[in-house]
Parts: structure tokens; C-alpha cells; sequence
């Protein structure tokens, strides 16, 4: 692990690279978890995370979503939705950094009661139809491009 200097560097100078989860339970509705922190703040937002330098995909796949699904999955049991790139003026490490993202968007369905939420860095969880989320001015703009065909895309698969 970085010490925190270093990472601030790191996010001023390159983007960084994270998985997403677009979580459905057995009634098509998607999960979203209203962010404690930064960037995205306030906003209701998918689970996801950062890859660790030296971390190869499958695995970091398998450990993102074991801490923020409380089960561990490989991208064979999920389906590919793109690359999105995500941009923020604020992050995690400062007001007066902005953050950059190029993320990997993945759907995995589940049962809704195998999973263990984490609060850590969604405060409460909710579930809503495709139709609601996209509706609501609190879900953030990045999670809305995972079910729109917009310049957030750069690749589908």
C-alpha cells in the first residue's frame, strides 16, 4: 500500500483503474449504495473498486466482490458491459484534486439475501427498477451511463 503522499500523487497524475458491479437480484432491480465519501459523495452509487498495482484482474475481481458484495465472484460469472471512463473534480484524497477513472463495467446477478453489504463506503443500500434509477436525480450520472448509449462509453461489448 502506498503511503497517502505517494497516492495523491499518483491520482493527480494518471488515471485510475476500477471494476464496477451492476448488481440485479432475482427481480431484475439493480443495487446502488448511497456514497459516504468521496469522490461521487451523496450520490446513490454501484459497488466497485480500484485495481492494486500488481493485482491481476481475475483477482482483484474476486476480492472486490467479496468486500463490497460479502461473496466472492469471477468475471466468467458475470457479463461485460464496457469501459466507461469516469471524471471528477473532487476525490478521496483532497477537494483540489480531481480524479479520473477508467472503470470496467460488469452485471452480476444475484440472490439478494446471499449478500453482505458493507457501510464503509455506501451508508444504506436500495434497490430500484432500470426505469427508477434513471429517473432519480440522486443516482450519479456515471452509474446512469452504464444503461445508456452515451460518450461515457468507450467500448461495449
Amino acid at each position: 500500500m502506498l503511503p497517502f503522499e505517494d497516492f495523491k500523487t499518483v491520482v493527480k497524475s494518471t488515471p485510475l483503474v476500477s471494476i464496477d458491479f451492476v448488481v440485479r437480484n432475482e427481480q431484475s432491480e439493480l443495487l446502488v449504495g448511497l456514497r459516504t465519501n468521496k469522490p461521487a459523495q451523496g450520490y446513490w452509487f454501484v459497488p466497485g473498486g480500484r485495481i492494486v498495482k500488481d493485482e491481476r484482474f481475475a483477482e482483484a475481481f474476486q476480492r472486490l466482490s467479496l468486500k463490497e458484495l460479502g461473496q466472492g465472484s469471477s468475471p466468467s460469472d458475470a457479463t461485460f458491459i464496457g469501459m466507461f471512463e469516469h471524471l471528477y473534480e473532487d476525490s478521496h484524497v483532497g477537494d483540489d484534486v480531481s480524479q479520473h477513472y477508467l472503470v470496467f463495467g460488469y452485471e452480476l446477478r444475484v440472490k439478494q439475501a446471499d449478500l453482505i453489504l458493507p457501510t464503509k463506503e455506501h451508508g444504506e443500500y436500495r434497490w430500484l427498477s432500470e426505469a427508477a434509477l434513471l429517473a432519480d436525480e440522486n443516482v450519479h450520472e456515471n452509474v446512469k451511463a452504464y444503461f445508456k448509449d452515451n460518450l461515457a462509453v468507450i467500448e461495449r461489448a
